[in-house]
């Protein structure tokens, strides 16, 4: 298959459109990060989606729509508390599950009883869906487990003889998914952090329940009930490990190590730093970071490197996002100092 890539206009929107109603799947833009786009209410629409990506499918799928009246077949109801976060935060980075009807296939919705739906602020991905007349599926363009792409080129390098059209609509404002909360339970609960904090949401709300994977690993045969919820995700091929420390005592670990090493670092270290480094974003800049964060882990690629140490972001806003990202593409794997 030849993946072509168009810059976004009325007419590459028309022809991602077609590729979508007749079961294809398209490298779309978001605010928050590149997808793959395809009928969210086609279980061979988005059993392709699976095929590209080389995605496990448990993980659920998040459902994009233009507005407010595409939801309604889609959810059993639309709890109030949706109805406030929707005017507050869409269109926006904040994914909202509810309980579905059955019109979702359960391959879209990782065979749960609801269904995770967003309505994203990138005009260009609106008028596809406008365009497509469906609810469009659409994960993060790469392929499974590895960052998720900002740009068009990330989503070519990994979807290049796998899908037939990429719409180039330039770099993601956001660059990291959205934040995803359940309304299904006692309390909201927040299960991956993003563009939405929770002190945001927490304005909203009143009380939100954090959940313990957005820190940690998934117990042994727990459910993914949201997107990014798995053991290691986000990785580049050398291995990262997280380094939680002050600057002084980060830059003197990584210089004291024998192998080669890269760092991961803030803008405003790199001078200070010996070894090959990536930045990542100011260190008090947490939405720089996260704006950063998956074009540096593909650029660590690029080093000689064994290893890259990843100085540790803050947790606060939407630094919890980014710590988030970081967790999963070290596997966990992190050193206090």
């Amino acid at each position: 298959m030849k993946t072509e890539v168009l810059k976004a206009s009325e007419e590459s929107i028309k022809k991602a459109a077609e590729i979508i109603k007749s079961g294809g799947v398209v490298g779309v833009p978001t605010e928050t990060v590149y997808g793959l786009g395809a009928n969210a209410l086609s279980s061979d629409a988005v059993g392709k989606i699976f095929e590209a990506k080389g995605r496990p499918k448990d993980n659920p799928m998040i459902v994009h729509v233009s507005c407010m009246e595409e939801i309604i077949p889609l959810v059993e109801n639309v709890p109030e508390k949706a109805k406030l976060l929707a005017e507050k935060f869409w269109p926006g980075p904040l994914t909202i599950i509810m309980k579905k009807t059955n019109l979702v296939p359960s391959v879209t919705s990782g065979n749960l009883d609801t269904v995770a739906i967003r309505m994203p602020s990138h005009e260009v991905m609106r008028k596809i869906i406008k365009e497509s007349g469906c609810p469009i599926a659409a994960p993060s363009a790469n392929l499974s487990g590895s960052p998720s792409p900002t740009n068009a080129k990330y989503v070519y390098d990994d979807m290049n003889g796998k899908i037939p059209l990429i719409i180039d609509g330039g770099e993601s404002n956001v660059g990291l998914e959205s934040t995803v909360i359940t309304l299904v339970g006692e309390k909201p609960r927040l299960l991956r952090p993003g563009g939405v904090t929770p002190e945001e949401l927490c304005e909203v709300l009143g009380e939100i329940e954090i959940d313990k994977a957005v820190k940690a690993k998934l117990e042994e045969n727990q459910k993914a009930s949201s997107p990014g919820m798995k053991y290691k995700h986000y990785a580049p091929k050398i291995k990262v490990v997280i380094i939680k420390a002050d600057t002084e005592k980060y830059i003197e670990y990584i210089s004291s190590q024998n192998k080669k090493v890269a760092a991961l670092c803030f803008e405003d270290e790199k001078e200070k730093i010996t070894v090959p480094c990536v930045t990542y974003g100011k260190s008090f800049d947490a939405s720089s970071q996260a704006k950063r964060l998956f074009d540096a882990l593909r650029e660590l690629d690029k080093t000689d490197a064994e290893i890259a140490y990843a100085h540790c972001p803050s947790e606060e806003g939407v630094g919890l996002a980014v710590y988030n990202r970081l967790l999963r593409s070290a596997g966990f794997d992190v050193i206090e100092l």
